[in-house]
């Protein structure tokens, strides 16, 4: 004999003691991967109620309240492209702007219909969070009425006709010709008002 001894690893070269040692390094690493998903689903499903407060408390943008609009002049002399976008976050709506675009004299009041329907067999109620481009454009763009104020509870089937009722700020700057208006329904828990 060679002197050489045989060890006692399987075909696979781990030995018995090796695999059981992983064993408990598996389950830990599965239970921290568990415990992130169900994290990250949870931030999902609380983000909108989460922006809401976050606005609130920093007083950034109050969403659900009309925008103060000082008695301001209608500037005549130039004119502001409003476009509409719609867009919905796994619900079972329809949701489209009545107008994608419309011109606006800055100052001057405009009103706009928004159309959503509810395509499931169930109550479902959603929340609207809108945007701007460019971003800083939501500074000048006051919303005197909006469905975003408040959450949207649709019946089944249901089809309902939402306005926008705003003032595009006077003091907007000259360069800015065109400003996008974007809104995202997220699904919520409870009812809404409208």
């Amino acid at each position: 004999m060679s002197g050489r001894q045989v060890s006692p690893r399987g075909a696979g070269g781990a030995s018995p003691s090796n695999a059981d040692e992983r064993l408990p390094g598996n389950r830990r690493l599965f239970m921290k991967l568990a415990v992130i998903a169900v994290g990250m689903f949870g931030f999902g499903y609380a983000m909108v109620p989460f922006y809401n407060e976050l606005c609130r408390a920093t007083g950034l943008r109050d969403i659900d309240q009309p925008d103060v609009v000082a008695n301001t002049q209608v500037d005549t002399s130039r004119s502001v492209r409003i476009e509409f976008d719609t867009n919905l976050r796994n619900m079972p709506w329809k949701f489209r702007a009545l107008q994608e675009q419309t011109d606006v004299h800055p100052g001057a009041v405009t009103q706009v219909l928004f159309e959503v329907v509810n395509n499931s067999d169930h109550p479902v109620t959603g929340q609207a969070i809108p945007s701007y481009g460019p971003q800083f454009a939501g500074q000048y763009f006051h919303k005197l009425d909006c469905f975003c104020f408040k959450r949207q509870t649709l019946a089944p089937g249901e089809t309902r006709k939402m306005p926008v009722v705003f003032v595009v700020d006077p003091k907007l700057p000259t360069q800015v010709s065109t400003i996008t208006l974007s809104y995202t329904f997220f699904e919520v828990e409870g009812n809404g008002n409208g």
